[in-house]
């Protein structure tokens, strides 16, 4: 028996039918571009697919006429901020067509901007979930910059604009704080920049005593900024074992990067203003100590020297009533001497009588009969010979 079959340019031609009566309008397709290949003849041809868990699920091709192609491009990178390119998942209005040597592809002539930034927003919001649960989203706010913080490292590309007003507010401060910043250059848009500023944290923890990491950019359009929702990226801040701290130089959004480092600005120079806020406020607390402890060693130096006055004016008058007691003494025994000195005895009528050893007779039993004594008046002295002695009381007169 004859088996009955197509000729494949006749299956060909019916699948063609099939697919213009299933497809007969222009239909939305969602779907991440895969491959993005913009051709020198205008014309821009890519491939997009759906996969699962890393599972590639279907692929097809697409394009976009050079007739369609200016229009579509600007339209979604000025509406949504994303350039378009590979990686991004993308809503398409396209016509389904079938080709009999080239198979099933879609001829794109619109993107939805709105679905791109939706998907982002979700792709956002499944990374700091996910950062969450991991517990990565404290880990940096468990951070402090030391009381002064002085070796800073830097991640920046180096002709970033936004490095140089960096350093020029840093290094050229009227006060002349001085710091040592040392630059770790990386890419900071694009695919490439997640990797390359996670390369440039490992060196950083390589050579290590750093008392901060700065990430500088200097603003961008969103598409340059969406780098720095990348989760490894986030991961490698919050993972940092100093404090990180971003300026990446957006007005508007917030970043994953913002929310994972110990603290964010919203510009480079703001940051350079941040760490010179950090000394001036350690003059003024040093400046307001010194005010104090001169206040204190004034009032010191005040409550010594009354104290030193009143401790002068005791001693000056306990050592003027010690004056006056001693002088009162001496007064007192100059006046014993001088009532007890010879010359004033004689002078109120009494003799004084010396022996023959020239020394004051105090007893009659010294002297005998015919001793020559001494009798000595206020007003001169003689000498006499004893004819009596007498041991009584009775006065020695002779008739």
């Amino acid at each position: 028996m004859e088996k009955q079959y197509f000729e494949l340019v006749d299956l060909a031609a019916r699948i063609k039918e099939g697919v213009a009566e299933l497809f007969p309008e222009k239909i939305w397709v969602k779907g991440e571009i895969r491959e993005w290949s913009p051709r020198s003849n205008g014309h821009c041809y890519l491939t997009l697919s759906q996969s699962l868990s890393g599972k590639p699920l279907a692929e097809m091709r697409a394009m976009i006429w050079k007739w369609h192609y200016p229009a579509v491009k600007t339209f979604f990178e000025e509406a949504s901020g994303e350039t378009l390119r590979a990686g991004i998942t993308v809503l398409v209005r396209a016509q389904v067509n079938y080709s009999e040597l080239y198979g099933v592809s879609l001829f794109i002539d619109d993107i939805d901007p709105a679905f791109t930034l939706g998907e982002k927003a979700m792709e956002r919001r499944r990374t700091l979930e996910k950062l969450t649960a991991e517990g990565m989203m404290d880990l940096q706010k468990e951070l402090s910059l030391p009381r002064l913080p002085r070796r800073l490292a830097v991640i920046s590309a180096p002709t970033a604009a936004g490095l140089g007003d960096f350093r020029n507010h840093l290094e050229n401060n009227p006060d002349g704080y001085a710091f040592e910043l040392v630059l770790f250059e990386a890419l900071m848009q694009g695919e490439g920049a997640p990797p390359s500023i996670i390369s440039a944290f490992n060196q950083i923890a390589e050579d290590g005593g750093f008392d901060a990491v700065l990430l500088l950019r200097g603003g961008g359009s969103e598409s340059d900024l969406a780098c720095f929702d990348d989760y490894d990226l986030a991961v490698a801040i919050a993972t940092c074992e100093v404090p990180v701290i971003t300026a990446i130089g957006h007005d508007k959004d917030v970043h994953v990067a913002d929310l994972v480092a110990s603290a964010s600005v919203k510009t480079p120079t703001a940051l350079a203003a941040l760490f010179l806020d950090i000394y001036v406020a350690e003059d003024e607390e040093i400046t307001m100590l010194a005010t104090a402890v001169d206040l204190a060693v004034t009032r010191r130096i005040a409550a010594e020297e009354n104290r030193l006055v009143s401790i002068r004016s005791r001693i000056y008058f306990a050592a003027n009533s010690l004056y006056s007691r001693e002088e009162s003494a001496v007064a007192l025994r100059e006046a014993l001497i001088s009532a007890a000195d010879p010359r004033a005895i004689l002078s109120r009528g009494y003799v004084l009588v010396t022996g023959r050893d020239n020394k004051v007779l105090k007893t009659a039993s010294r002297v005998g009969v015919g001793d020559r004594i001494g009798v000595r008046f206020a007003d001169g002295s003689l000498t006499a010979r004893v004819e009596d002695v007498s041991q009584t009381d009775n006065d020695n007169t002779t008739a």
